[in-house]
């Protein structure tokens, strides 16, 4: 007898329900403006909804102006800028999914010129006419430039930490107001709270760094305030890079001690990505930090063995990111206990019905049931077409 389908299974994290595994992971679009989103924004997150992804997760969202990567970045450290969200979260939650919000802050990656233009920092001494925006002081553990040409940062006080703990529980709280039913903590790529946890960014000499016990004291500190003021039954889930890929760095033992402590805080899903501490993270970059070549691209699944290893050893559910394409790729990862979640990025980009088709390849949905009511008869009629050509 055969197995019943995992990914479209429905998935209970603490009140709330996830009508199947399958998660937009947070994809930056670098269109907003002050904060606030655009028609972009609507457009561009109501696909996966109509494409029925059990989970749809907006871009990393600055919970203060100061933690944008870009100018161009979305927030919510404002109730004008959380407003425009609503109508997004309403649409997701009547196509039957569940809409969730990536609560981030850039750290020392902050002040930076949008991709689509010139890459790199806004000049301090200039604003950027690529941009329209002027650069602002960054802020991180220590006072440590990303790389030879960036901005140093400020390094973040005991008045800071309160300050930055506050503007997440305060944007936390905005999301849940509008709408959002799950949300994440950004804690990888070399934003702010993983900068705090990495040894090669961390080199404070007070409670909040030294040791792993000083390095993790920060982002599980902005874990508890977060989980003290949401309601309990939203799941609050963490992205970690598991590894920082390079000597001296964050590792995968340091990732099992750290979702350990993180379900004691209240999380209760690690999202698995990887490096970034430096540079790109690992799906854009070796593990030097250099961008991608045809020799060192990574593989299909690539960061499964660190979601595999965190819901193993960590005691807490864990999520995988990266290179997943397949419909059969997916189902394989959940099956094999290598993760409760995959996510998916580029591949939904390509394709926002992803799911649906993932549900047709896997025989879950053979008479289109789950396509939105518009759509049905369309996708019914091509069926038809194509069974009288084969």
């Amino acid at each position: 007898m055969s197995k019943p389908v995992k990914l479209f299974e429905p998935l209970t994290i603490r009140g709330t329900t996830l009508p199947n595994r399958v998660v937009v992971s947070p994809l930056c679009m670098y269109s907003a403006v002050d904060g606030l989103a655009q028609p972009w924004h609507f457009a561009h997150l109501s696909t996966f909804a109509r494409g029925k992804a059990g989970l749809v997760f907006t871009e990393a969202t600055a919970v203060e102006a100061r933690g944008r990567i870009t100018p161009a970045c979305l927030g919510i450290w404002n109730d004008e800028q959380a407003e425009a969200l609503r109508p997004i979260t309403s649409f997701i939650e009547s196509m039957g999914c569940v809409p969730g919000m990536q609560l981030a802050h850039a750290g020392a990656k902050a002040s930076t010129r949008p991709p689509f233009s010139a890459k790199g920092p806004i000049p301090l001494s200039e604003a950027d006419s690529a941009t329209d925006g002027a650069p602002w002081q960054a802020v991180a553990p220590s006072a440590l430039p990303v790389a030879d040409g960036w901005h140093v940062p400020a390094e973040l006080d005991q008045a800071g930490l309160q300050e930055v703990t506050q503007a997440f529980v305060e944007a936390a709280q905005r999301a849940v107001d509008v709408g959002f039913r799950v949300l994440e903590l950004h804690m990888a790529h070399g934003y702010l709270l993983h900068s705090f946890l990495s040894p090669l960014t961390n080199r404070r000499d007070d409670a909040y760094g030294g040791d792993i016990d000083g390095r993790m004291r920060f982002p599980l500190e902005v874990t508890r305030a977060v989980r003290a003021a949401i309601p309990d039954e939203l799941p609050l889930f963490a992205r970690i890079s598991a590894i920082d890929g390079r000597e001296g760095g964050w590792t995968m033992d340091d990732s099992v001690v750290f979702g350990e402590r993180m379900a004691e805080a209240g999380a209760d899903v690690i999202d698995c990505s990887s490096g970034g501490i430096g540079g790109a993270p690992r799906f854009r970059s070796d593990d030097s930090g250099k961008p991608l070549t045809a020799n060192s691209a990574r593989m299909p699944g690539f960061q499964v063995p660190f979601s595999r290893r965190i819901r193993e050893e960590a005691g807490i559910k864990s999520m995988a990111v990266g290179v997943i394409i397949d419909p059969h790729q997916a189902e394989e990862i959940l099956q094999s206990g290598g993760a409760d979640l995959v996510a998916l990025g580029r591949e939904i980009m390509h394709d926002p019905f992803w799911p649906l088709h993932a549900a047709e390849a896997l025989g879950v949905d053979p008479d289109f049931k789950m396509w939105p009511q518009q759509y049905a008869w369309a996708v019914d009629r091509r069926a038809q077409i194509k069974a009288l050509n084969e």
